[in-house]
Parts: C-alpha cells; sequence; structure tokens
C-alpha cells in the first residue's frame, strides 16, 4: 500500500537555480486545458473602476461601471464553477486592494508551485502582498517572485504541457520582468516564445487562450502572424474571435477541460463554435465587470488541474 502523499513545505523560493525544481505533489498543473478541480479567485467587495488601462479608461470617460451590477455578475461567475464542481479559493478582500478581483495578475501558479509578480499600476501592487498570505494560508509554496521589472499574471499563457507564450506589452509587463520569467522556465526545460503586444492589448490572454489540447482561441486581427503560424505548427487548430468581440473581453474565457467552459455570453462566435463542436458552454454576462479592465480569465488563477 502506498503511503500518503506528503504536502510540500511552504516556502518563499522553491525554485531551483538553474532548473530542475521538483513538480509540487498536490498542486499545480501541467496544462491549462485539463480538468479544474481548484481555482482561486479574488472578491469584488471593495471594487472600484479605476483606470488601468486605454480600456478601462474608455468606459470610465463614457459609462462607468455599475459597482453593484459588476458584484452580482461576479457572484453568478462564481455559481457557474460551482455548477461544474470546482472548489473556489479566495483571496481575503481588503479595502485597500480595488483591483483584487483580478486575480490572474498578482501570482501565476505553476508545476512548481505559485511565483509572485510585480503589479505596473502602484495602487495595485499590495495585491502581491497579499497573494503571499493566500498561499500560505492554503499551503503552496512560492516559486519565486518577479524582481526585473514589472510582470503580471494574464501574460503568462501556458499554451501546452511544457511551452508557455510570454506577453509583453511594455506598459503592464516589461521586457526586463518577461525576460526574467521566460529564464526561470527555460532552465526548467520548457519551451519559451516572447510575444511581443501593443500596450492597449493590455496582455496576451486578450487575445490567445487555450481551449482544449490543440485548440486555441485566438483574435487573428490583433494577434502577430508569426505566433499563429508557431501554433498551427504545433498542430494547434484555431478558433478566431473577431476584433469586436476580442475588444469586449470575449477571447477572454476560462477552460475547465473536459469539454467545458466558462465564457462571456457577449462572444457568440466563440459560444457557437464551441457548441457545435459539443462543449458545454457555461455563458455568464460580465458586461459591467469587465468594464474595469478584465474578463473572466483575468479573474481566475487555476491552482490544480487533472488529467
Amino acid at each position: 500500500m502506498n503511503a500518503p502523499t506528503r504536502p510540500d513545505p511552504f516556502t518563499l523560493q522553491r525554485r531551483k537555480a538553474g532548473g530542475g525544481t521538483a513538480p509540487l505533489t498536490q498542486w499545480g498543473f501541467a496544462n491549462e486545458t485539463d480538468r479544474l478541480t481548484d481555482v482561486l479567485l479574488g472578491s469584488p467587495a471593495h471594487l472600484r473602476h479605476m483606470a488601468t488601462s486605454s480600456l478601462s479608461r474608455k468606459h470610465l470617460r463614457e459609462s462607468p461601471c455599475n459597482i453593484q451590477v459588476a458584484q452580482a455578475q461576479h457572484a453568478e461567475l462564481v455559481s457557474a464553477y460551482e455548477h461544474f464542481g470546482v472548489r473556489i479559493h479566495m483571496h481575503s478582500p481588503e479595502p485597500e486592494l480595488p483591483m483584487q478581483v483580478y486575480a490572474r495578475d498578482s501570482s501565476v501558479m505553476t508545476p512548481y508551485g505559485a511565483f509572485i509578480t510585480a503589479m505596473a499600476n502602484w495602487w495595485r501592487r499590495g495585491e502581491n502582498y497579499a497573494a503571499i498570505r493566500s498561499y500560505e494560508q492554503l499551503g503552496i509554496p512560492i516559486y519565486d517572485m518577479v524582481t526585473a521589472g514589472t510582470f503580471e499574471g494574464g501574460d503568462f499563457n501556458v499554451i501546452e504541457e511544457g511551452c508557455v507564450l510570454i506577453g509583453c506589452g511594455g506598459a503592464r509587463t516589461q521586457e526586463e520582468g518577461a525576460r526574467q520569467v521566460a529564464g526561470w522556465f527555460a532552465d526548467e526545460g520548457w519551451e519559451v516564445r516572447l510575444a511581443f503586444i501593443d500596450e492597449y492589448y493590455v496582455h496576451i490572454d486578450l487575445m490567445v487562450v487555450p481551449i482544449a489540447p490543440k485548440l486555441t482561441a485566438v483574435c487573428l486581427a490583433c494577434t502577430e502572424p508569426g505566433i499563429v503560424d508557431w501554433l498551427k505548427a504545433k498542430g494547434h487548430e484555431i478558433i478566431d474571435v473577431p476584433f469586436q468581440d476580442t475588444m469586449a473581453l470575449g477571447c477572454n474565457f476560462m477552460s475547465l477541460g473536459g469539454d467545458r467552459v466558462i465564457a462571456p455570453t457577449s462572444s457568440q462566435t466563440l459560444i457557437g463554435q464551441l457548441k457545435a463542436r459539443g462543449f458545454e458552454v457555461a455563458a455568464v454576462d460580465m458586461s459591467e465587470i469587465s468594464k474595469t479592465g478584465g474578463g473572466i480569465h483575468c479573474m481566475a488563477q487555476a491552482l490544480k488541474r487533472v488529467p
């Protein structure tokens, strides 16, 4: 009879210099398309509409977010995860952290532990420290912390096992931070590709998000052709998300594995394509909360996936 797996001890730097870090025994995942069992979310309890990007500034000028409606929409998102049997873990809400609902930005979960990012906006940097507390409470060790320039979690895009696409727009993720993270995973033996994007698009997960093995949603209108060719050379089928839908965060959805997806109701082209392929899609209205700067993928940090 096998002995029960012992939890990995919490540490603030688990990464082995030069590579060779052992995968975690109880947390983590090999890719972003296996079956999601545990997810980390942030509370919208103290949400405010702030100018975090050109998209959120545009909404702030023209039609500011109705916070109460946004909070109700987030509650519907939580219900969708519960419907699919995903265990939900929450950051402790803090009034000083009005953008903490975007749980993907402040940290990144990996097979080796979570790494803590370095937020670009000064009013969000406290989220990094709060994330450390969350991982300590969960018993998830820290792989490392970004120290060379800014880096945000929406720019770490695991395309398939051992392969990551790292976005770099300059405003939210700087090249120095992107290259530091790229170096860590190259040392671990991963294939790493940098995607230099216009800062208007905020993070790479606004335009490229994996759906299932060898199936990826991409906004072809705003994604560098070289990235598209790279994905196709790996055997990925591309579902094109129209530019207008992408700008409304329509390419920012969450794959739950097992042909199940949570997507924004506004992304009708994507939802239609997924249903035609036999996917179960939970469509959630994100129209108000997304005005504050992010979508469904931005609001979730996968903690554990299983094949």
